[in-house]
């Protein structure tokens, strides 16, 4: 079908309201584009003027109408499409969202109570329900999460859960979908992954960090990912953790640490900086994860392989 441009250049002669109409009338002959323009209730003097644009809102109405999920959407803005709405005697264009996208923007509302520090996107989309439930090993935490959430909802200050065990077991997991389940029902959340969390904030100026300490120290839900891959040093073990430990055990917060080490293995892992060795340091941090937190191991199969 010729553009408007185009008609006109072939035929300069032509009165603009018959290439219009025309244009239009084939436009009609779109079943989309007809139920578009019938739902409008203008003119079709007027409606004519917008064919071009009506075209393009009918194409990706069409997409809509055929689409199955938001990672199949056709149009230019995913979830969106472009729309006319009446505005006077005339038109004007924009995108509407639709319902899909709506519903996902819904469900995902939650995640502002979700503040994610460096962690991979399988932990940010983690789901109770996706949770692999057929290892009987998994039973011991899958009670004591449901014994959690209960006493949870009745006083804030509760212990937190020390998970520990094999690699690529699924320890991270299985937390984090508790911590998506408790920021759905509206509670501030914090899931930092510690080794990565610590080399990147090593390089912030010391006032940046101390804020974005503070904020760790006081969010009502916190999970320590993977402590004991770091590399121990003085500072992250005497100015970061140390700080962040007491405070939390003084405020009686909830603090869930997942670990390839036990409590003494991380004990020793915290004794030893620099070939330097403290074991009076390491065990105050321990005394601290101790009073914080249950214990419970985790040994299965690694479900990365």
């Amino acid at each position: 079908m010729k553009t408007m441009k185009e008609s006109i250049k072939i035929s300069p002669l032509k009165n603009l309201n018959e290439v219009l109409d025309k244009e239009y009338n084939e436009a009609l002959k779109n079943p989309v584009f007809e139920e578009i323009v019938t739902k409008l209730k203008i003119d079709h003097d007027i409606l004519k003027s917008y064919t071009s644009s009506l075209l393009d809102s009918a194409e990706e109405y069409e997409h809509c109408k055929n689409c199955k999920n938001l990672l199949g959407c056709k149009n230019k803005i995913t979830g969106h499409c472009y729309l006319p709405m009446k505005n006077g005697n005339g038109l004007e264009f924009g995108y509407k969202a639709c319902k899909k996208y709506q519903k996902k923007q819904e469900e995902q509302k939650y995640l502002e109570n979700m503040h994610l520090f460096h962690v991979s996107d399988e932990l940010l989309h983690a789901s109770m329900k996706d949770i692999y439930k057929e290892d009987r090993k998994r039973f011991p935490i899958f009670k004591w999460e449901q014994q959690f959430l209960k006493k949870f909802e009745k006083d804030i200050h509760q212990k937190g859960l020390f998970l520990h065990g094999s690699f690529g077991s699924g320890k991270s997991y299985i937390l984090a979908a508790l911590f998506h389940e408790l920021a759905k029902k509206g509670n501030q959340c914090a899931i930092l992954f510690w080794p990565e969390f610590l080399n990147h904030n090593k390089g912030l100026y010391p006032s940046e960090f101390q804020l974005v300490l503070e904020k760790m120290k006081k969010v009502p839900l916190l999970l320590i990912d993977d402590i004991g891959a770091e590399n121990t040093t003085a500072w992250s073990r005497d100015d970061v953790l140390m700080p962040l430990l007491q405070y939390r055990m003084d405020h009686k917060l909830a603090t869930f640490f997942t670990s390839n080490l036990n409590y003494e293995e991380l004990e020793e892992h915290f004794s030893i900086s620099k070939n330097k060795v403290d074991i009076v340091k390491a065990r105050r941090i321990m005394e601290r994860i101790r009073y914080l937190t249950d214990e419970i191991e985790l040994v299965s199969d690694n479900l990365r392989n």
